[in-house]
């Protein structure tokens, strides 16, 4: 039977201490120590270098969680937050609001290279590119990016943002945060009995949305949504409501049909700049041959496709049926591109005959990272296919470091590595690594 652990940071749940804020940590702490030298304290709403008042949240065998309630002294980053719920106790969403943009960007750029540092054992000097929209002189730049926004609905039918590490629901009017069209909707001041969820999109090819909801059914009062209809259901209990069921994205000079509820990057620029950075990356010539892991509605296949021709050949894998359909879709001008459908290393074991003998391949896993099954795969040696490389974007730095910890053995280096402020006032980054392996 196991024991409780034994709590040795002194400390308990509403306890008020003074400390100084230390370095910046993943996930959106800074890691401070009691008296400076005692137990290790992870908090929120604060910068490294500040002298703060927190208030402990939560207590384990080896360390704490805490929020700075009281500023003493306040770092040269820190602004008043935009969002009037951006506070402890208040929507957890964003982890960086009372920091300045470049301040936010250089806590990301010092979180990825700490991650390489300690799980790789690579030194890499990073920094983190701003996006069209978010650069100085923009227009309220890191705000109204996020295309994608999901609701959590309280019993009393409340549509709401979660508290952070919380199953609280806090009550909001408006999320700053959300791209224009996404307000406009009006989802928390409506109410949606019996949901679980309430997830409203929009494109970036046209003025398509979607609202989707999880649980309950279309209550009569919601009819005043403009446009609105039931178009059934997806994914068990989920309907999209209003609209149709995809959305027209654009990015790489061409328009790409997603799903309502199937994956598209929610920052208006972000599709854009990565298809353009990955063929940075991966430098491909006519007749080259490619793989797309975890290819999504296909927009690296089908730059790939375009950029290699009908004397190439690209394969994209995708687990997802909605997206796979999507990507098909896209892709019916490049016969020359191929989607298959199932689990990644599923697919790469059991159509390895098939594959083209890739030197070229994109990795877009989600935040768990590539399996180690993948790994081994992309490790095997590649007879008479020249230089290969790899283009791996990540929304998640620690397994990118992980993943490329586990590549170095096995003949890659990393050769490049780009992150891009994707998700500002959060402390989400995107990044893309260049691998290269003679």
């Amino acid at each position: 039977m196991t024991m409780p652990s034994e709590d040795k940071t002194g400390l308990a749940p509403g306890d008020e201490i003074e400390l100084v804020a230390g370095e910046v940590a993943h996930g959106g702490w800074c890691v401070a120590r009691l008296d400076g030298s005692g137990p290790v304290v992870f908090v929120r709403y604060t910068l490294p270098g500040e002298r703060i008042r927190a208030r402990v949240t939560e207590v384990t065998s080896r360390f704490a969680r805490a929020e700075a309630v009281q500023i003493l002294v306040p770092a040269p980053g820190r602004v008043e937050p935009p969002c009037p719920y951006a506070h402890p106790g208040g929507c957890g969403g964003c982890d960086w609001q009372h920091a300045s943009l470049p301040t936010q960007r250089a806590l990301k750029a010092d979180v990825v290279a700490q991650q390489l540092r300690r799980i790789a054992s690579i030194d890499w000097p990073v920094t983190v590119e701003a996006l069209p929209g978010d650069r100085p002189g923009d227009p309220d730049p890191g705000l109204g990016w996020r295309t994608r926004v999901t609701f959590a609905v309280r019993p009393d039918g409340v549509a709401g943002l979660r508290g952070h590490r919380s199953h609280q629901v806090a009550e909001i009017d408006d999320c700053l945060i959300a791209h224009p069209r996404i307000r406009d909707l009006g989802v928390t001041r409506r109410r949606w009995p019996r949901a679980r969820s309430v997830e409203a999109v929009t494109g970036t090819g046209g003025p398509d949305r979607a609202v989707i909801v999880t649980g309950g059914r279309p209550p009569a009062a919601q009819k005043d949504l403009p446009a609105e209809s039931v178009l059934g259901q997806v994914r068990g209990h989920t309907t999209v409501y209003r609209g149709r069921p995809y959305l027209s994205e654009r990015a790489a000079g061409r328009s790409w049909r997603v799903s309502a509820p199937g994956f598209w990057q929610v920052h208006p620029a972000v599709a854009d700049t990565l298809a353009a950075a990955v063929l940075d990356a991966l430098r491909p010539q006519p007749g080259d041959t490619a793989l797309d892991l975890y290819c999504g509605a296909g927009l690296f296949t089908g730059v790939l496709a375009a950029a290699v021709g009908p004397d190439g050949a690209v394969a994209g894998v995708e687990a997802d049926r909605a997206a796979v359909r999507d990507a098909r879709r896209n892709l019916r001008d490049t016969p020359w591109a191929t989607v298959y459908q199932g689990d990644v290393a599923e697919v790469l074991a059991r159509h390895q005959p098939d594959l083209p003998p890739a030197r070229l391949t994109v990795l877009d896993p989600p935040r768990t990272g590539v399996s180690r099954d993948v790994i081994d795969y992309l490790a095997r040696p590649s007879a008479g296919a020249g230089e290969r490389r790899i283009a791996y974007v990540s929304c998640d730095p620690a397994t990118l470091a992980r993943d490329i910890g586990l590549l170095l053995p096995h003949g890659w280096r990393l050769d490049a590595l780009r992150a891009f402020d994707a998700f500002p006032m959060t402390h989400h980054v995107e990044c893309l690594a260049t691998l290269v392996s003679e």
